[in-house]
């Protein structure tokens, strides 16, 4: 922090950048239970123009569920779509198939791509894919975990997400939650499953598809849930919690950092995930900061703000941890450091 900057443009976190992925291949993981319609939003969006340069990598057992036209049954079988699109299907490590697809694309072996979409098993857990990115600092200078799409169907989910764990975790850590099948579901299920949604994921944007089509940008903008993701607090189930963390006043980088090193050695299992912006001493545009169990990623310094809020803002999704304990941490924390670390 006391260094001088290399330059103009650099800050205490290196170089600020647009976005927090700076020029790394953006990757979007879509997910959702059994039959919510994942493969149909999937293949609307590669039809259109924004879909053209991708690579979709199917991060299941089988392929069953995925329609013919789109991949093959072969394992770990790279298909090259007819619309300059290219598929693998994984049944072995994520991180190794995409390393096979960084190297085989330098080698001309397959054609280039300009974005990544994962798509996940109905049965799947998301956690272990966010960790993929924060472990792997090697594919982490080459990809970028842009956004997590959780598709709902209008027409089971509310029951799904009453009795299966795997469907609750696919909600509350999506950052975007698109509702699908709205057509053969009633208006009050429909707006029953939005409320509950709602309650589950505060901060995540709710969309809506029409006969299995979205706005092709909902895959590919980075978008700009982190304006209202910060506005309430909700207990789930399973002892899981979701809040915000926030101060007014620029934020003590020592204090965020000890604070997250407590956090992550004593209780790593139970973050399941945090996310926010902090307003550091020093920098001129936010510090994006991103946890996921005992992991992290490198801290960003962005250019410029979402909104006019220069608010540091935090949100934590724990289990079995709650905003007490957290913000008793942060007070502790700042009481024992240094005068000189604790009030930058």
């Amino acid at each position: 922090m006391d260094q001088v900057f290399p330059s103009k443009a650099a800050g205490p976190f290196g170089r600020r950048l647009k976005r927090a992925r700076g020029a790394r291949t953006p990757v979007t993981v879509v997910t959702g239970f059994l039959g919510a319609g994942k493969t149909t939003l999937l293949r609307e969006f590669l039809k259109s123009p924004e879909g053209r340069g991708t690579a979709v990598v199917v991060n299941e057992f089988g392929a069953t569920g995925i329609d013919d036209a789109l991949v093959r049954e072969s394992a770990d079988e790279t298909v090259l779509l007819g619309n300059g699109c290219l598929c693998c299907i994984t049944r072995t490590d994520l991180q190794v198939t995409l390393r096979k697809m960084l190297i085989e694309r330098e080698r001309g072996e397959i054609p280039s791509f300009q974005r990544v979409v994962i798509e996940t098993s109905g049965m799947a857990d998301p956690s272990p894919i966010l960790q993929t990115f924060a472990t792997d600092r090697a594919l982490g200078e080459v990809f970028h975990l842009e956004a997590m799409l959780t598709a709902v169907d209008a027409a089971t989910g509310s029951d799904t997400i009453s009795w299966s764990v795997e469907a609750r975790k696919q909600t509350i850590l999506a950052d975007r939650l698109v509702i699908t099948k709205g057509d053969i579901a009633s208006p009050e299920k429909a707006k029953q499953l939005k409320a509950e949604l709602r309650a589950l994921n505060a901060g995540a944007a709710i969309l809506e598809a029409v006969n299995g089509k979205l706005d092709p940008g909902v895959f590919v903008e980075p978008g700009n849930e982190e304006r209202n993701a910060f506005v309430a607090e909700a207990e789930h189930s399973d002892g899981i919690a979701s809040f915000v963390i926030t101060e007014n006043a620029p934020m003590p980088w020592p204090v965020f950092v000890r604070v997250m090193d407590v956090l992550t050695t004593m209780r790593g299992s139970d973050l399941l995930r945090v996310k926010g912006f902090l307003n550091v001493e020093g920098c001129q545009g936010p510090v994006l900061v991103q946890f996921v169990q005992h992991l992290s990623h490198p801290p960003v310094e962005l250019e410029n703000w979402p909104d006019d809020s220069r608010q540091s803002r935090v949100v934590f999704i724990t289990r079995n941890l709650s905003e007490a304990q957290v913000r008793t941490l942060f007070v502790a924390i700042r009481g024992l450091l240094p005068p000189e670390e604790s009030q930058l």
